[in-house]
C-alpha cells in the first residue's frame, strides 16, 4: 500500500507520473481504430465483394455505432463501473473485436482449392460484423472515460500542467491517425498468404489489433499509479427521469381546467428542484440548435466511404486529412479568428458553425467536379440490356471474323477486339484459319471485371508446367485491367517471356489523386470551423453539471448524421456518383439556411447567472460562490477533452 501510495505521489517535471501511460494507451488506441477505419469500405468492396452501395452502409452504420455506445459508457463509467475498471473491460471487448477483424481477412481459412478467393464467404462476413460489433463497443465506450480519467490525475495546483497534457492527449490522437492512414494502407499493398498471395488485409488489421492490445497492456501496467474516483452516479440518468416525469404529469393535468405553466418543463416542479429543472431548460435549448447538425456529419464522414472510393478511380496515393488538421487548428485561432475581430466583424460561434457547414457542402461540389472528370476518363460498359464480346487472337496472324448484320473486320495477331451493344447467340463466321474466341460479360455494378481490376505498380507472373518456369514482369497502372495471351508457339527457354504479350482492356486510372486536395482542404476547414466552435459554444451555454448531457447530445449528432447516409445510399439509388454529390451538398446548404435562421433568434445565455437565482438566499450566497468556482476548476478540463474529442475524428 505505501509502495502504491509511493507511485501515486511521484512527479517528472511536475506532471504526475500515471499520465505517461494514459498518453502512451492513447496514441496506441487512436492508431489501432484509424488504422482499421482507413482500409475498411476498401476490405468491404474487394475482400468480401460488396458492392459500393453496401460497403457504404456497412461502413456509416459501424460509425454510427462507435458514436452511440459512448452514451453507455459513460453511463456504465459514472453509475456503476467508475473510469478505470470501464476502460479495461472495454479495452478487452476492443482488442479481443480487433483480432477477430484479422482472422475475418485470412482468406486461406476457406479457401480449400487454393486460388487465391475465399470459397466460404459468409464465415468471414460473419467474423468481420462480430468483429465491428466489438470494436464499436470498446472504441465507444472508452471514448468518454480515457480523457477524463486522465484530467483526474491533476490536483488542484497543477491547472497548467493539466491544460498541457490535454494539448499532448490532442497531439496523440492525430499522431496515431496519421501514421495509421499512411502505413496500414501500405500494409493492405503487400502480398501474404499461406497458399496463395493477396492484398495483405490480415496484415492491416492485425497491426492494429497488436497496437491495441500494446495499448492495454500499457494502461494496465500503470494501473498501481493512477488515482481512481468512486462511480457518482450518472446526471444523464437525472435529467431523463426528470423530463420523463415533466411530460407524464404534463399528460395527466392535460384537461383545460388546470392553469398553464410557462415551460412544459415547469410540470416536474412537483417532484424535482428548480434548480434542476432550470438547468433542463438550458440544456434544452441548446439541443435544438443540434436538430440540424447530423446534416454536417452526413457529408464529414464520407471521406472514409465515398471519397475512398473515389479515390480508387484514380491515379497515385496520399494522405492529407490528418495533416490538415494538425496544421489548421493552430492558424484558424491564431490567425484567422484574430483577424476577423480585428476587422470588426462581430463571428460569433453560431455564425462559425453556419460557415463550417458551407464549406463542407462547397467541399462535395468539388468532389463533384472531380467525380465528372474521373467519370471521362473510366470505360464505357454496357447495359444490362446489351453485352460485350471479347475476341482474343492468340495466333501468330491476322484473323478476319463476320457477324451478322457487320461487316467484317480483321483482329491483328496477339490482340483483342471489344464490341458492345451485341445481342447474345450471335455466332461468328469463322474463317478458314486458326483463331481463339473468347465472351466475358461478367462484369459487376460499375463495369470493372472481377477477375482482372489490378491496383498493383509492378507483378511478376511465373508459368510453370512442374518441369520448367518461365517468369513474365509488367507495369501496370492504377485501375487498369490487361489479359496475358500465350501463343500456341510458346517456347520454354531463357527467352520465354518474350512470346508472351498483353493487351490492355481497361487503361489505368488517369487523373490524379492530387485532385481530391481541394476536397479535402474545404471538408476540414470546415471540421474546425463547425465541431470546435459548437463545442465551444455548448460547452459556455450550459450548466456546470450538464457537460456529459451535452456531449451525449452531440454524439448523437454524429451517429444520425452516418444513418442518413445509410438511408440516401439504400433508398437514393443515384446513378451517378457526381449526381448523389451534389445531393448532398444542396441539402446541406438547405439546411446550412435553416440552421442560420434558427442562430438568428437564439439568444445567449449566462448559465452562471441563471443557477444563482435559484440558490438559496438565506445568506448562502457566499458559499454557493465557492461551491460554483470549486465545481468550476473540477470541469474545467471537460472542455478540452470534448474538443479533442470531437475535432479528431
Amino acid at each position: 500500500m505505501a509502495l502504491i501510495l509511493c507511485l501515486y505521489e511521484q512527479e517528472v517535471c511536475g506532471y504526475p507520473l500515471s499520465i505517461f501511460f494514459i498518453v502512451v494507451n492513447e496514441f496506441c488506441e487512436r492508431f489501432s481504430y484509424y488504422g482499421m477505419r482507413a482500409v475498411l469500405v476498401l476490405y468491404f468492396r474487394y475482400f468480401l465483394r460488396f458492392d459500393d452501395d453496401l460497403a457504404t452502409s456497412i461502413y456509416h452504420t459501424f460509425v454510427a455505432l462507435c458514436y452511440l455506445t459512448p452514451i453507455l459508457g459513460a453511463i456504465v463509467a459514472d453509475s456503476w463501473l467508475g473510469k478505470f475498471k470501464t476502460i479495461i473491460y472495454l479495452s478487452i471487448v476492443y482488442a479481443i473485436g480487433q483480432v477477430v477483424m484479422a482472422v475475418s481477412a485470412i482468406h486461406d481459412i476457406t479457401d480449400t482449392d487454393r486460388d487465391g478467393t475465399p470459397d466460404n464467404l459468409t464465415l468471414h462476413i460473419v467474423l468481420s460484423m462480430v468483429g465491428l460489433l466489438l470494436i464499436a463497443l470498446g472504441t465507444g465506450g472508452i471514448k468518454p472515460c480515457v480523457a477524463a480519467f486522465g484530467g483526474d490525475q491533476f490536483q488542484d495546483h497543477q491547472a497548467k500542467q493539466r491544460s498541457t497534457f490535454f494539448s499532448v492527449f490532442y497531439l496523440c490522437i492525430n499522431g496515431g491517425s496519421l501514421l495509421s492512414t499512411i502505413i496500414t494502407p501500405i500494409l493492405r499493398g503487400q502480398e501474404c498468404g499461406i497458399h496463395s498471395q493477396q492484398k495483405c488485409y490480415p496484415l492491416a488489421f492485425g497491426v492494429p489489433a497488436a497496437l491495441m492490445v500494446v495499448a492495454l497492456v500499457v494502461f494496465i501496467i500503470g494501473s498501481g499509479m493512477y488515482h481512481k474516483t468512486e462511480p457518482q452516479g450518472n446526471i444523464m440518468l437525472d435529467v431523463c427521469k426528470c423530463i420523463g416525469f415533466a411530460i407524464k404529469n404534463r399528460f395527466r393535468h392535460r384537461s383545460s381546467s388546470y392553469p398553464k405553466r410557462t415551460h412544459w418543463m415547469d410540470w416536474a416542479e412537483e417532484k424535482h428542484e428548480k434548480l434542476l429543472i432550470a438547468q433542463i431548460k438550458m440544456v434544452l435549448k441548446v439541443l435544438f440548435l443540434y436538430i440540424p447538425l447530423p446534416m454536417f456529419w452526413t457529408l464529414f464522414d464520407q471521406k472514409g466511404s465515398r471519397w475512398t472510393l473515389q479515390a480508387t478511380t484514380m491515379d497515385g496515393n496520399f494522405t492529407v486529412n490528418p495533416i490538415l488538421i494538425l496544421t489548421l487548428v493552430p492558424i484558424m485561432d491564431s490567425v484567422v479568428y484574430p483577424l476577423i475581430k480585428k476587422c470588426g466583424l462581430n463571428f460569433t460561434p453560431l455564425r462559425r458553425m453556419t460557415v463550417g457547414m458551407f464549406l463542407a457542402a462547397m467541399a462535395f461540389v468539388a468532389a463533384a467536379l472531380v467525380q465528372i472528370q474521373i467519370d471521362k476518363t473510366l470505360p464505357t460498359f454496357p447495359s444490362s440490356s446489351q453485352s460485350q464480346l471479347k475476341l482474343l487472337n492468340m495466333g501468330s496472324i491476322p484473323l478476319t471474323v463476320t457477324l451478322p448484320n457487320n461487316d467484317p473486320f480483321v483482329i491483328e495477331a496477339a490482340t483483342v477486339n471489344h464490341l458492345e451493344e451485341v445481342l447474345l447467340g450471335i455466332h461468328i463466321t469463322k474463317p478458314g484459319y486458326w483463331q481463339k474466341s473468347y465472351t466475358d460479360v461478367d462484369t459487376h455494378k460499375h463495369g470493372f471485371p472481377k477477375h482482372l481490376f489490378l491496383l498493383l505498380s509492378r507483378a511478376t507472373f511465373t508459368i510453370t508446367n512442374g518441369a520448367n518456369t518461365c517468369k513474365y514482369s509488367r507495369e501496370f497502372g492504377f485501375g487498369s485491367s490487361y489479359t496475358l495471351l500465350i501463343p500456341s508457339h510458346f517456347v520454354w527457354g531463357p527467352t520465354c517471356s518474350e512470346s508472351i504479350s498483353g493487351v490492355e482492356d481497361i487503361q489505368p486510372n488517369s487523373f490524379h489523386m492530387g485532385w481530391q486536395i481541394p476536397q479535402y482542404f474545404l471538408i476540414t476547414c470546415g471540421e474546425v470551423v463547425f465541431s470546435v466552435t459548437g463545442l465551444e459554444f455548448s460547452y459556455s451555454q450550459a450548466p456546470s453539471n450538464m457537460k456529459a448531457v451535452l456531449q451525449a447530445g452531440w454524439l448523437f449528432t454524429v451517429a444520425i448524421g452516418n444513418f442518413i447516409v445509410l438511408i440516401v445510399a439504400e433508398i437514393a439509388q443515384i446513378e451517378e456518383q457526381w449526381a448523389e454529390f451534389v445531393l448532398f451538398a444542396s441539402l446541406l446548404v438547405a439546411v446550412c439556411v435553416i440552421f442560420s435562421i434558427m442562430a438568428y433568434f437564439y439568444t445567449y445565455m449566462d448559465p452562471a447567472e441563471i443557477e444563482a437565482q435559484f440558490r438559496d438566499k438565506d445568506g448562502t450566497e457566499e458559499s454557493d460562490k465557492e461551491e460554483r468556482g470549486k465545481r468550476k476548476k473540477e470541469h474545467e478540463y471537460q472542455l478540452y477533452y470534448i474538443i479533442v474529442l470531437i475535432c479528431t475524428k
